[in-house]
């Protein structure tokens, strides 16, 4: 299986260039590819592929000198990038989805490049990165397995290697506890053993300084370099939320795997709830899919299951004698007068989850 480790680039001046070069040049060239296809579509409907387009590489290097300074299976991938851009239009049109035509890159939509198969090696401390140089890298960790493919990323000034390697599953003990969880608001997760994972609510509470930055965003003058500036230093403060975010749902899943052997959680339509203004906020906040994701893949290299089940009435259904009790979003207490069941409104509903789960 792959699994991939993200690392903290620390490039110097010279290095920093040679990044933001190689990135210019693939997205010229992403660009000029998409052009390309659009062309050939509209002029004689035809459709070009990943071949049509990489095998004209070698000839592009000799009209365009500055491509020889990037790594030849970085320049294949961009193409490769954009064949599968193309490739999921074509699915969604198919599906009957809403189509999104792939779009040219601007500078801020073009991050990384890759490097697919070489071209790329740890030396000690340093990422060697062929056609920009030793590089170096905080290993906080060492990769495991065989490396297999490397990007770099760009993000906010700051420079980052991301290494995907062919590992092999990390098998748990086999554990017969199952559990389901109920996602919320008030609380993030509720198990169905009555166990509630708190809502650290990281965006409420960077607010004030999120308003702060977004009215130092609005003062400057568009175009200016103190705008630029603005914006940078307000792209911080959300990365900085969405890192809280992410490392407190890599601790949660990492709790709720090594638990249980089978999780259930709802399979909930986020984008449709978001559409409750009263509650869009704050279902953001929780990141629901984040959780479900982690815990999902963790769970498969783990040896374990994670079970999506139907989230109709898993409130309002008595999980003790499977009637209907209904109830307001503001009462958060269980009652049942059929058979005088009293429980938490959220414990409820995760035992009405595991039982769909255990019959799945």
């Amino acid at each position: 299986m792959r699994k991939t480790y993200k690392y903290r680039l620390y490039p110097t001046k010279e290095q920093e260039a040679k990044i933001q070069f190689t990135l210019e040049r693939c997205r010229l060239l992403y660009n000029r590819l998409l052009d390309e296809r659009r062309v050939a579509y509209n002029t004689d409907k035809t459709t070009l592929n990943y071949y049509n387009q990489a095998n004209t590489l070698t000839e592009r290097k000799k009209y365009i000198p500055a491509l020889k300074q990037v790594h030849s299976q970085v320049l294949q991938d961009v193409v490769k990038r954009l064949d599968k851009a193309f490739q999921a239009f074509f699915r969604r049109v198919k599906t009957g989805e809403k189509p999104g035509y792939p779009r040219f890159k601007s500078v801020s939509r073009y991050n990384s490049f890759t490097y697919p198969q070489g071209g790329y090696s740890i030396n000690g401390n340093r990422l060697v990165l062929s056609k920009i140089g030793e590089v170096k890298i905080k290993l906080h960790r060492q990769p495991q397995g065989k490396i297999k493919m490397c990007t770099v990323v760009v993000k906010n000034g700051k420079y980052y290697a991301c290494l995907s390697c062919e590992v092999e599953p990390n098998i748990l003990p086999e554990s017969h506890k199952t559990v389901g969880i109920d996602l919320g608001v008030k609380h993030l997760a509720i198990t169905s053993d009555g166990e509630f994972y708190e809502h650290p609510r990281f965006l409420r509470e960077s607010e004030r300084k999120l308003r702060k930055k977004q009215r130092s965003v609005s003062r400057k003058k568009k175009g200016s370099s103190r705008r630029r500036k603005a914006i940078r230093e307000l792209a911080k403060v959300h990365e900085h939320i969405a890192n809280q975010r992410r490392d407190y749902a890599h601790k949660v899943s990492r709790r709720l795997v090594n638990g249980y052997g089978l999780m259930a959680f709802e399979n909930l339509n986020v984008q449709g709830m978001v559409k409750n203004h009263h509650l869009a906020k704050s279902i953001v906040d929780a990141s629901w899919n984040q959780l479900v994701q982690y815990t999902t893949y963790k769970a498969e290299e783990a040896g374990r299951r994670v079970v999506l089940v139907d989230p109709k009435n898993t409130s309002q259904l008595c999980s003790n004698c499977g009637e209907i009790v209904p109830k307001k979003l503001s009462d958060r207490v269980h009652r049942c007068e059929h058979c005088g069941y009293v429980q938490d409104r959220d414990i409820n509903a995760a035992q009405n989850i595991l039982k769909r789960a255990l019959v799945v």
